[in-house]
């Protein structure tokens, strides 16, 4: 087909997107541990959710395995992003195990938290869903029944507090957060001497990467989210697209595109996930680009400029 005969398509390509400063840490922590020991480097869980970067570093050496248990003897491992029970690193250090932490420091800055709510006598309320690996690892944090989660606005209006004047909160840092200030509105007005956390505990790339999509969904009729479907903050970002008013898809790879969805499509936009990397973004571009005659728009809302230090002794490496 001639380019003449393709139909115009603007692309409008939210920025920020894609990696965060923790996700950059935790692949580049995986990358230089294999450098330094040599593969096999175990890694605990996903050390991000993205089947493409997981596929990468299986291709150089890392091993994902979901429980110490399937580690060997006398092999680094390496914790994921999204944090680990008190008990791993325990249990690591039991077997005589070299581990490297990967965990995002702004969800280890929620660990401390947690510890010092519980220290101080408070009772937890955690805004967050059940099973996602950020959950599990806070939960292990503290002492069982030290923490109640809270996932809904139902939940919020139900939750029984054991010491209703003796509270604090903390959330999921990849919530939504439009849906976390509905949920802790119910908790105040319920617990009104309940105590707040030092800093807003949602990451500052979840709420970047979702005031960008806000942006392009008022002028988009599709947006196009990639990120894997087990993402929180992914399917987070297609929930503000579609609240923004467009139709809004959870895509892995350019792959999953269906070109019956742009029936009638004038403007797409394109956001990834934290865990996406932006090769996933040029991928869907040039897709797009063999059906349409596509113009691109970075539609930039704000600038990210942060940085994670990378854990004592790989450094040098």
């Amino acid at each position: 087909m001639a380019n003449t005969e393709k139909r115009p398509l603007e692309l409008l390509i939210a920025a920020p997107r894609g990696f965060c400063a923790g996700v950059d840490r935790a692949i580049r922590i995986v990358e230089l541990a294999i450098e330094k020991y040599g593969a096999p480097v175990y890694v605990r869980h996903e050390i991000v959710h993205n089947k493409f970067v997981v596929e990468n570093l299986r291709a150089k050496g890392a091993v994902f395995v979901e429980t110490l248990d399937h580690v060997p003897d006398g092999v680094p491992v390496v914790f994921s992003a999204h944090g680990v029970p008190k008990a791993v690193p325990h249990k690591a250090e039991q077997r005589g195990l070299s581990y490297l932490d990967a965990t995002c420091p702004l969800v280890s800055k929620v660990h401390r938290q947690a510890e010092r709510h519980v220290a101080a006598g408070r009772h937890i309320l955690f805004v967050g869903h059940a099973g996602h690996p950020e959950v599990v690892g806070t939960f292990g944090q503290v002492p069982e029944g030290a923490m109640t989660l809270v996932e809904t606005e139902a939940d919020a209006e139900s939750v029984v507090a054991p010491d209703p004047d003796n509270l604090a909160f903390l959330t999921q840092t990849t919530l939504s957060v439009d849906d976390t200030a509905a949920v802790l509105g119910i908790l105040k007005r319920r617990f009104p001497t309940m105590v707040a956390p030092g800093a807003d505990d949602i990451c500052y790339a979840t709420s970047n990467r979702q005031g960008a999509v806000k942006a392009i969904s008022e002028q988009a009729e599709l947006v196009l989210v990639i990120g894997a479907p087990n993402s929180s903050n992914s399917l987070r970002l297609v929930e503000v697209a579609k609240r923004g008013g467009a139709r809004a898809v959870l895509i892995q790879r350019a792959d999953d595109i269906d070109f019956g969805w742009f029936d009638g499509v004038t403007h797409v936009g394109i956001s990834a996930g934290a865990s996406a990397p932006e090769i996933l973004v040029r991928e869907v571009v040039e897709r797009l680009g063999t059906h349409f005659a596509i113009t691109e728009r970075e539609v930039a809302t704000v600038e990210e400029n942060v940085t994670f230090k990378l854990p004592r002794g790989l450094e040098a490496a």
